[in-house]
């Protein structure tokens, strides 16, 4: 498959169309891969790596650990509070007074537990989330032909985010589960290596995963909102925002654009996935509930509560993600595509100039 998906990239539509690639059994001529379009060879432009090879795609999943479980960690007080917001609201009324009490009774330290999961769980999602994500729109653009990858790119980005958060959230789900316990189970375990043996005491293997199934439904329209309204923002912001096109911008003011586009990405990421999260929180709390019983418990009502602060935090998460990702890319000299351009051929079937 890996080998294969080096060829697909070639002709991706989302590669990018300002360099050119050199082909076997030529020594200096040029061979277009895509009509009217030219791909090159890493060494050409000084980039480290070739677009859509192997080692491109690790280095993408490198820089989703980094992204996601350096952020993750930053924000565990804010997530903490959020957490014990959805599962005891009587007791945590808001965010102030929920810093307020646990401050009073777990002291400084105490805003810090489940920072363990939260890095561990969360570098390992990042790492299947940005690196698949690459993957899967590489391949399934290649399938879709460069006509269709454009028109419907959307839609691309949609489908590609959703098959890389599936498997995400199956290496999340156990750190995610211990994390919610230490946090809101007082008593229950400080540390991970406490938490883990207990779960498998109290619930065996399935209660690592019981949360699975929400963690889907909250995790999968996250990213697919945060991959598809980032592009789409990125698109829009060089397009009618940023006074000069991208090539003419130096690489610390791309990364101001992305920075912006992760932000708005955020407060969308944050409204579409809340309710999922709270039946989340609350159903790792509660030993042997079903989703379904958590959500009757909490009613509409309930399943928003906390929203304040996670538009905060997943607003500020998923920006500085974004900025975290692509600097890392910069870092590392990978290539960064442009965003797309519409083909010369869809050009002349519609009579754009």
């Amino acid at each position: 498959m890996w080998s294969s998906l080096w060829e697909t990239a070639k002709l991706s539509p989302f590669s990018t169309p300002f360099t050119n690639v050199r082909c076997q059994g030529q020594d200096e001529s040029m061979q277009t891969l895509v009509k009217n379009r030219t791909i090159s060879a890493a060494s050409a432009n000084g980039d480290s790596c070739e677009f859509g090879s192997n080692k491109y795609f690790a280095l993408c999943g490198l820089g989703g650990i980094l992204s996601c479980g350096i952020t993750h960690t930053m924000v565990t007080p804010l997530d903490l509070v959020k957490c014990r917001i959805q599962v005891d609201p009587a007791k945590y009324k808001s965010v102030f007074n929920g810093f307020r009490v646990t401050l009073a009774e777990d002291g400084t330290r105490g805003l810090v537990r489940g920072w363990a999961p939260t890095f561990f769980g969360y570098s390992i999602q990042g790492m299947f989330k940005f690196g698949l994500y690459e993957v899967f729109k590489v391949y399934y653009s290649a399938l879709a032909g460069e006509e269709m990858s454009y028109e419907y790119r959307t839609s691309l980005y949609l489908v590609s985010s959703a098959s890389a958060e599936f498997f995400a959230d199956i290496g999340l789900a156990p750190l995610e589960a211990a994390k919610v316990r230490i946090q809101t189970m007082p008593g229950f375990a400080n540390t991970l290596r406490e938490a883990f043996p207990k779960m498998y005491a109290d619930e065996g293997l399935g209660g690592f995963y019981k949360g699975l199934v929400p963690l889907w439904l909250r995790q999968i329209p996250y990213t697919m909102m945060k991959f598809a309204c980032f592009e789409r923002t990125l698109e829009l912001l060089y397009k009618y925002v940023v006074p000069k096109p991208r090539l003419e911008c130096t690489k610390g003011e791309q990364l101001v654009v992305t920075f912006a586009a992760g932000y708005i990405a955020g407060v969308f990421c944050a409204v579409v996935s809340h309710p999922a999260d709270s039946v989340v929180s609350k159903l790792n709390q509660e030993k042997g509930a079903t989703a379904g019983d958590v959500l009757r418990k909490l009613g509409f009502a309930g399943v928003w509560k906390g929203l304040g602060p996670r538009i905060i935090m997943i607003g500020t998460l998923t920006a500085a993600q974004w900025f975290i990702y692509d600097a890392v890319k910069v870092w590392l000299r990978m290539p960064r595509p442009p965003p797309p351009e519409m083909p010369e051929s869809l050009k002349k079937k519609y009579g754009v100039a």
